[in-house]
């Protein structure tokens, strides 16, 4: 078993999950294989975790698909609940049982698979329990708050044979990221050498209201669970989790893996040899901690990758955001989530010739991880991508944080020399919460 600071005597196919003392669900192998993965009559009977903005939206999404049943819901917030509560009774007719407790929703036998749509920090737990428990995952993007995390995550879906799918949603709901890898693929841009990705950043604080009591309704120490305790702050918790290193690390990798997804997909990139980040965050009146204004250089064989974050986006291609460009020595490709144009010496050039197409288009994000659930075939965005794709960003936060370039062995998933990089490569986990 983990100790708490995320440090194991077994390797990393060989772990075990203890959430607090004798609370973990425990499945056998044989009850896993058994698992169809479906309910009666092809109905696949998905559960929620996490209920605020993107929950309830996933929510909306997945009750669109006639074949979801909603088995349950669960948020700490009791607001959370009864707003979701009321939308499925809205959209189904039914009232779907509310938990505070996603172990009690891992308990239950008539759920097939579960959506989580938490804050950052409580990606891992539910994830590896739910693929111990022989669900199928739908969790949100990034992978996970940690490396450490992402890489348990990745091996339990395989362990145990889960269908698992990262809500990447842009990789599937539009086609114009497969038409750019077709064309990235094809050469005709030449050879390729740098790739720039940008995000134009907040521009305005978040103000700095004081700590006192969370809000009635919110079990707040259930929502810190393995991240350090803090006084209650309005900007801390719900949306703005984001902008604190205790749960996530910004803008920037909340738009990581959207954008960068398409970089990853089109030249097959691995890991990062090195990674240098730096930046600052400039607002005013502002209590966050995550940089508004980075720079971040990815070194990987033939290829630097630049990732920029600031307010006023990429000088040249402002109107274009987030964005991701493709250099290369014939011809530059620029693309957003919906378009893309190319340019041959600094002009757009919309004659400029294409392959046939050869992706498939998608059902659909969410119809996608259903088929799958159905089919036990993988999806595209599975845990294995995701953690691959989620850890380079993951790595930028890291050299931010300690304010110098890191040296990346994927091999052993390590940082060399370093130390204080290294210890955030996993987190130490709040007493009771163990990994």
């Amino acid at each position: 078993m983990g100790s708490e600071s995320g440090a194991s005597n077994t390797t990393r196919r060989e772990f075990v999950v203890q959430a607090a003392a004798g609370l973990a669900t425990a499945v056998t192998a044989a009850n896993l294989r058994a698992q169809s993965g479906t309910g009666p009559g092809g109905r696949i009977r998905v559960a929620f975790i996490g209920l605020g903005g993107m929950g309830m939206g996933r929510l909306r999404q997945f009750m669109k698909h006639e074949d979801v049943e909603v088995a349950a819901l669960c948020d700490v917030d009791e607001n959370h609940l009864t707003a979701a509560q009321a939308e499925v009774e809205k959209q189904a007719g039914r009232r779907p049982e509310r938990l505070r407790d996603f172990r009690r929703v891992l308990d239950r036998r008539d759920v097939d698979a579960v959506a989580i749509c938490t804050p950052d920090h409580w990606h891992a737990l539910p994830t590896i329990m739910a693929c111990q428990a022989g669900k199928d995952v739908f969790v949100e993007k990034p992978l996970s708050y940690s490396i450490g995390e992402g890489r348990l995550m990745a091996d339990a879906a395989r362990k145990h044979g889960r269908v698992t799918q990262m809500g990447n949603h842009i990789h599937n709901d539009l086609p114009n990221y497969r038409r750019v890898v077709e064309l990235v693929r094809s050469g005709r841009l030449g050879r390729i050498d740098r790739v720039y990705c940008w995000k134009r950043s907040e521009s305005k604080g978040l103000g700095n209201p004081p700590d006192g009591d969370p809000p009635k309704g919110l079990d707040y120490d259930f929502w810190l669970g393995p991240a350090p305790k803090r006084r209650f702050n309005p900007n801390r918790a719900h949306f703005n989790y984001r902008y604190f290193w205790d749960y996530s690390g910004g803008m920037f990798i909340d738009f990581w893996c959207h954008i960068t997804d398409v970089a990853y997909w089109a030249l097959d990139l691995q890991a990062p040899r090195s990674v240098s980040a730096s930046g600052f965050r400039n607002l005013a009146d502002d209590n966050a901690e995550t940089p508004n204004v980075l720079e971040a250089v990815y070194e990987y064989p033939g290829l630097l990758l630049t990732w920029g974050l600031h307010p006023v986006g990429l000088p040249g291609w402002a109107g274009v955001d987030p964005g991701c460009a493709f250099i290369g020595s014939e011809a530059t490709l620029v693309t957003a989530y919906g378009r893309h144009e190319v340019f041959v010496k600094g002009k757009p050039e919309p004659g400029f010739p294409r392959p046939e197409p050869s992706i498939p288009d998608s059902p659909g994000h969410i119809r996608e991880f259903l088929d799958s659930v159905k089919s036990r075939k993988e999806t595209n965005c599975n845990l294995q991508y995701s953690h691959r794709l989620s850890k380079a960003g993951l790595l930028g936060c890291i050299s931010f944080r300690v304010g110098r370039k890191i040296l990346w062995d994927d091999a052993r998933e390590r940082i060399e020399g370093d130390s204080k990089a290294q210890s955030l490569v996993k987190r130490r986990y709040r007493k009771p919460w163990r990994l």
